[in-house]
């Protein structure tokens, strides 16, 4: 802060050009809709805007008083003349009865941000929103060049763009009026589940690349800013309700209050309940050794619990004649339908409060709360139940001048249990796995033995004739996949004399019973332990901005102060026994934004400075050149940086999975011993034969990225935005498995465990990238538009385990149609605004690779998405029908989720006509 403090005193000694800020809002006077892309002018000279997503807009004027003209294709135009530049001036344009022959877009429907930002940004408006055709804005974002979609459930969907995409996107930052909506537990946002109501979303930007320097940490490959709509703008009552398959219900309320200029208010609550895709995929796993041919079985994906371990695998030559056809066997998992609840449930709100001190400064106070249940992907599959999260937010600003924000983050787990273990524990309850082992073992050498001897063929003598005995076993299936049969059921049993079964079979009330337990009691309990986390951890974060605008330049300083507070009682970090983590960090950053050619060339260059309590400082320069030639065409070239601190479970995890332990590496590790050459010691007993390595404490990730563009208007009617980056990572961090053992008189290990530790990557990885977006304006109705994203990983021959995976098609590309606000007439009927939006997308298949359970193939496919809707203005209704995935074709968007299908859903929309104002 102190930084900040003297950078704002030197700046304010430089000596400003004095100008007057007009302020004021563009709005149709029909439907008070805010009209985005108005131009704005003052009489006689070229200087002027546009008018951004919500109508609002800012202009410099020399003097006092000063003519205005705003104008918009479709409406009749206005002159205005402004004497007091502190009153902000509200602009209401009628439309225009003539119908315009040609249309000259002039990116008019673009604003001057978007098209001067030297990154690449997309962006879904107020009027885009409203025409999504996806159930929810925010799936909508989808179909925005270079955004990758990841579904796992109904109510989990995430966003992340320029590859590395998971289903944990912690390499993307999403904000909402400016305050971070992660989870701190997990140090990453939960899509919009714990998110903005849609009625009151107003705008959404998703700036793609290295935005560090801009955004601070963690804006590592894209931010995702959510703007809502500000009450002395927006205000009045609106309300929707939406029904449609999987008895999708739907409800929102929003409800925004002015008195006169000085205060205004806005409520926002949403509710949203339905039945969830299931995850039944029974595809091999990739770390599966069999398929469904194997008639010991197989480890399906969304089977829990029936994967292969040691003691089950008989496939040696000495092994193949003492216990013939026996080879590979699984233990009987549990299916996720049997683990999980797949009823949905969402709550959402916000209360927002807005004092003007002047018509210049702004107070505002904010309070927002999520809530609900559904199913999240992680390394495993889990149960969010009941879960809350709340934010607490001050702020004080000026406009383009300064702000002060500070905001508090809480979040409660409530019932959360992770579905995977929960399979383990059942199983282990039961019996545990050598045993269950051994009985299978005994019963086959026992009673199957002799019977696969017997069969007709069976070699004998010596030597053995395997490949005899491969012929023998192949024509006798069916009586292997019987004898497995049997030999599972002896195991899952306590004693063959005994009908009572261990096993907990789904549906029973014993089943029931300790399912319940085991969902409820935490996964550290001393007693009976269960898989329940507790989570109550929460952030605190302080950030302030200051601009200075001069003849010389426009500067920007700022500083930012953020504390995470885990507390997880030892179920998921390591803060057991009154351990109690903190973790904080800060970062001051300045930059400055020069003309160096007037209306022609824009300098930005940019520097940040970040230091996290546990690691070395860190620096993020940015700088970029944004070349206007003429008013309809920019080109832009940027380099810009970013870096990643490890998350709270990068540093600091401690999570029993059962099979292995999931460890945070804040200090480093050593003596660990490598998987392969464990299994090569358990197989000779020769300790002589193990490789020791030692693993560093992990360190923050840094990315630099190049990226050219060139946005602009071509023929007056196609809007185009094209441009190609080039990355360049270092320190990535994933994982390395270790074992740790201790070792008796006789050589055989005591206690091995098997440790998952987060660590860095040792290789440079690069990746590249193109994507090209147009819009082509039709008349004064259609438009047609398409993008296409090219993005591949460029490994350069490194064999570098801990690179994440990229999990991004190389090729993708969406292709709609649309039209809004057009007359229709229907028999008697006659609609004023009738619109539609149709939608095409394409994904080429690819790797997913997450969990060793959840990497496969995700095949290519397509999806078909459309939507209508009818307003009538003087009723303030609007009708829409509309449906994702029209076609039905169920898909995977993450490998370990569920297939997804079609959502069909009809909805109504209510906004009251009158002004909400005081």
């Amino acid at each position: 802060m102190l930084l900040m403090v003297a950078a704002f005193a030197c700046f304010s000694a430089i000596k400003l050009h004095a100008q007057e800020v007009v302020r004021g809002v563009v709005l149709d006077k029909s439907t008070k809709g805010a009209l985005m892309g108005a131009n704005v002018i003052v009489q006689g000279t070229t200087n002027g805007t546009t008018t951004e997503w919500d109508g609002s807009f800012l202009l410099k004027v020399d003097n006092i008083p000063a003519t205005l003209e705003v104008t918009y294709t479709g409406f009749n135009s206005v002159s205005i003349v402004v004497s007091n530049p502190r009153e902000k001036i509200e602009v209401a344009l009628e439309s225009s009865s003539v119908i315009i022959e040609t249309v000259h877009v002039v990116g008019s429907r673009v604003s001057e941000k978007r098209k001067e930002s030297p990154l690449t940004v997309e962006s879904l408006d107020l009027v885009a929103i409203k025409e999504s055709t996806s159930n929810d804005f925010y799936e909508g974002l989808g179909s925005l060049k270079g955004v990758d979609l990841t579904t796992a459930s109904l109510g989990f969907t995430v966003i992340n763009c320029r590859g590395f995409n998971s289903t944990s996107p912690v390499r993307s930052l999403q904000i909402i009026d400016g305050v971070d909506n992660q989870a701190p537990g997990l140090n990453f946002s939960l899509g919009n589940f714990l998110g903005a109501p849609e009625l009151d979303v107003l705008k959404v930007e998703l700036i793609q690349g290295a935005s560090s320097a801009f955004f601070g940490p963690n804006a590592f490959n894209g931010v995702i800013d959510i703007r809502t709509k500000d009450p002395f703008l927006h205000p009045g009552l609106a309300v929707t309700f939406k029904f449609g398959e999987r008895n999708l219900l739907k409800g929102e309320l929003r409800y925004a209050h002015a008195f006169k200029d000085k205060f205004a208010f806005k409520i926002n609550g949403a509710y949203m309940r339905a039945d969830d895709w299931q995850a039944t995929n029974l595809d091999p796993t990739y770390q599966s050794d069999d398929d469904e041919t194997n008639p010991g079985g197989y480890d399906a994906v969304n089977i829990y619990g029936d994967e292969s371990a040691s003691g089950q695998a008989f496939s040696g030559a000495i092994e193949r004649i003492d216990y013939p056809g026996l080879k590979t066997f699984y233990r009987r998992g549990y299916a996720e339908t049997d683990l999980v609840n797949y009823d949905t449930k969402n709550w959402k709100g916000n209360l927002g409060l807005y004092y003007n001190i002047n018509p210049e400064i702004q107070v505002i106070g904010g309070f927002n709360f999520g809530s609900g249940t559904t199913v999240y992907q992680g390394e495993n599959r889990f149960r969010l139940e009941d879960i809350f999260f709340w934010q607490g937010k001050f702020e004080v600003k000026q406009e383009d001048k300064f702000f002060i924000r500070a905001y508090i983050t809480e979040e409660d787990a409530g019932k959360t249990y992770d579905a995977y273990a929960t399979a383990l524990r059942l199983q282990s309850s039961a019996k545990i796995h050598d045993d269950w082992n051994g009985d299978y073992v005994q019963y086959w050498q026992t009673f199957v033995t002799p019977d696969v001897r017997r069969l007709e063929g069976y070699p004998s003598g010596s030597p053995f004739n395997f490949e005899q005995q491969e012929l023998v076993l192949a024509q006798n299936n069916d009586a292997l996949v019987a004898w497995h049969a049997q030999a599972q059921a002896y195991a899952n049993r306590k004693s063959p004399n005994k009908p009572n079964l261990p096993f907990f079979e789904p549906g029973t009330a014993r089943f029931d019973s300790l399912f319940n337990i085991i969902i409820h009691n935490l996964s550290n309990d001393p007693d009976n332990p269960g898989t329940r986390f507790y989570d109550k951890s929460g952030l605190i974060h302080v950030h302030g901005e200051y601009q200075i605008e001069s003849r010389f330049a426009n500067f920007t300083t700022g500083a930012n102060f953020r504390q995470y507070n885990p507390d997880s009682k030892g179920t998921i970090f390591s803060d057991t026994m009154g351990t109690k983590i903190t973790n904080s960090e800060y970062g001051v950053y300045g930059g400055i934004d020069k003309k160096l050619i007037p209306t022609k060339l824009k300098l930005n260059a940019t520097v940040r400075l970040d230091k996290n309590e546990n690691f070395d400082l860190v620096v993020s320069p940015a700088a970029s050149l944004v070349y206007t030639p003429s008013i309809n065409n920019v080109l832009r070239i940027s380099f810009s940086s970013a870096v990643r601190n490890p998350t709270l479970s990068d540093q600091y995890l401690f999570l029993d999975v059962g099979r292995a332990q999931l460890l945070g590496n804040i200090s480093g590790y050593e003596d660990l011993i490598t998987p392969a050459s464990f299994i090569d010691y358990l197989n000779t007993l020769n300790r002589d034969t193990l490789v020791y390595f030692n693993e560093p404490a992990i360190q923050p990730e840094k990315v630099k990225s190049l990226e050219l563009g060139y946005r602009g208007t071509l023929f007056e009617r196609l809007w185009v935005d094209a441009g190609y980056y080039y990355s360049w990572y270092r320190d990535f961090i994933g994982y390395k498995i270790g074992i740790t053992s201790g070792f008796n008189i006789f050589n055989f290990p005591v206690n091995p465990r098997i440790l998952r530790i987060s660590t860095n990557a040792e290789s440079q990885v690069t990746t590249q990238g193109f994507g090209l977006g147009a819009n082509y304006f039709i008349g004064t109705y259609y438009s047609l538009s398409g993008n296409y994203s090219w993005n591949v990983l460029n490994k350069k021959g490194t064999d570098d385990p801990i690179i994440p995976a990229f999990n991004t098609p190389e090729n993708k590309f969406n292709v709609g149609f649309s039209g809004r606000g057009m007359p229709l007439n229907v028999g008697f009927a006659r609609f004023k605004s009738f619109g539609f939006n149709v939608n095409y997308k394409w994904i080429q298949g690819f790797l997913f690779e997450g969990s060793p359970q959840f990497t496969g193939e995700i095949p290519t496919y397509d999806l078909l998405d459309a939507q209508m809707n009818w307003t009538v203005e003087r009723l303030g209704l609007t009708l829409k029908v509309g449906a994702s995935n029209v076609l039905n074709k169920k898909q995977f968007q993450t490998y370990g989720g569920p297939r997804i299908g079609r959502l069909a859903y009809i909805s109504f929309l209510y906004e009251s006509r009158d002004s909400g104002r005081d």
